[in-house]
């Protein structure tokens, strides 16, 4: 039987230091980086990989998507660190959506959208 221990995906950044700074103060975590890539964590099952790359079409086309337990907490703690007047990025307020989630938007400064939600 095949068996999968992890999913990462690869996230373009437009300015790599700027955007590892955004992602530390987004409540990601760096356990390693050199001058191409960063791997970036919460918690246990968490992860992705932020790149030193960039397309413009593909970083504002690329969504990623983040289940938490509690989305207004997340809300609460994203505009704690200003992200917004900080990274000059874009927040949008925590929605109620019609196929019961919970979620905001965060756009990182490449134009990555990420969504993160609850289940409701």
């Amino acid at each position: 039987m095949l068996r999968s221990v992890e999913l990462k995906t690869f996230v373009p950044a437009r300015d790599f230091e700027l955007s590892k700074d955004f992602y530390q103060a987004m409540g990601f975590k760096p356990s390693w980086s050199d001058e191409q890539m960063a791997y970036f964590s919460h918690g246990e099952h968490c992860a992705f990989l932020l790149q030193n790359f960039y397309v413009k079409e593909q970083a504002e086309n690329f969504v990623m998507h983040l289940l938490v337990e509690e989305v207004d907490t997340w809300w609460a703690q994203i505009q704690a660190a200003r992200l917004d007047e900080r990274f000059g990025t874009r927040l949008i307020a925590p929605q109620d959506q019609p196929w019961s989630m919970r979620e905001f938007m965060v756009f990182d400064p490449s134009g990555v959208l990420w969504r993160i939600a609850q289940n409701i």
